[in-house]
């Protein structure tokens, strides 16, 4: 009896021994997790009402290198022109990287204007497609892009329009993902704006800049605007709108009014 009491309370100490040693490592990662932001110049008062930042837009880019491993060296390291990264890379097979989880803030847009939002990097998520910046986009890659869109648009709940480019907020600045980019493939799976071919002509005094701003386009350089809104819409490089972009835009502004 003896012994067998002896041998259980060893058998305890044992046990007790490698709790401890399983603990270790999370008391010291408590012990390490970074306290909530406060400043020393009020008093802190928590409340319960808040949340992480929301993303509202999804923009689209084209890497304009010459390679996967290329992006991914570049998103993931400094560079001369400062800090670049972007939440996802989405290669021309189909493959797709995440850098940057999805609530937190990635350095992917710059300056530019969409809207009345003015800090892209913080309301929106980027997805980078490797292309050169000339080629065209593979099926595989667009196939993919269409998944991710539907889980980013579901899990986050971002509307399904409100995915734009990065020259369209940024088009004195930027041109990709460019006029290459199948945006009507997207539109006939759901995702961005598209005119609708019956929609019909614009009314007698119909103004297509007021329709741009109400899109969401800057107009601090308009020739750059239509540009941007040409490689959206229509494939061309044009800075000059014709009946048919006057259509467009009719049919685009149309749709929002609903």
């Amino acid at each position: 009896m003896l012994a067998f009491a002896a041998v259980s309370g060893c058998n305890a100490a044992m046990l007790r021994l490698l709790l401890l040693a399983s603990l270790l490592p999370l008391l010291g990662a408590c012990a390490h997790a970074p306290a909530p932001e406060r400043n020393p110049l009020a008093q802190w008062v928590p409340s319960q009402n808040f949340g992480p930042r929301k993303a509202v837009l999804i923009v689209i880019h084209a890497t304009e290198q010459d390679s996967v491993q290329q992006s991914l060296d570049t998103l993931r390291t400094a560079n001369s022109g400062g800090p670049v990264s972007a939440h996802y890379l989405i290669g021309r097979d189909g493959k797709r990287y995440q850098l940057v989880a999805d609530g937190e803030r990635a350095w992917h847009a710059g300056p530019g204007r969409w809207g009345t939002i003015g800090d892209l990097n913080s309301a929106s998520i980027g997805i980078e497609l490797d292309n050169d910046g000339s080629a065209d986009f593979p099926a595989a890659q667009i196939d993919s892009l269409l998944v991710l869109l539907e889980d980013l648009c579901t899990r986050l709940n971002i509307a399904r329009g409100d995915i734009v480019a990065h020259a369209d907020f940024a088009p004195t600045r930027k041109r990709d993902p460019g006029a290459r980019f199948p945006w009507k493939r997207l539109a006939e799976a759901g995702f961005g704006r598209w005119p609708a071919a019956d929609a019909g002509d614009p009314p007698p005094g119909f103004d297509p800049w007021t329709a741009l701003r109400l899109i969401g386009y800057p107009l601090d350089d308009r020739a750059a605007t239509v540009r941007a809104f040409h490689r959206h819409y229509r494939g061309s490089e044009s800075e000059v709108l014709d009946a048919e972009d006057l259509r467009i835009l009719h049919a685009l502004t149309r749709q929002d009014a609903r």
